[in-house]
């Protein structure tokens, strides 16, 4: 089975070694065909407190680190700059 990888935007990082992540899918309505824009938020586990709000991170599902965080952040891929 392989490991389930995501790429999001992290919206929160108030925790402590976590960060929340908003991952969009965008996918066609079964029915009527329009564009519909899903968003899920998961929770992951950053352990050097790098990532910042904005920042766009791939994630990496792996084993349960709590009761609700079950992905680890594996790369920032754009982190926002503050200017």
């Amino acid at each position: 089975m392989a490991i389930k990888e995501r790429v999001g935007l992290v919206v929160s990082n108030k925790m402590q070694k976590t960060v929340v992540v908003a991952v969009e899918n965008r996918a066609p309505h079964p029915k009527y065909g329009k564009i519909v824009v899903q968003t899920r938020r998961y929770k992951a586990h950053d352990e050097e407190n790098q990532c910042k709000v904005g920042d766009r991170v791939r994630i990496q599902e792996t084993r349960p680190l709590s009761k609700t965080k079950r992905w680890q952040v594996t790369e920032v891929l754009n982190a926002k700059t503050t200017t």
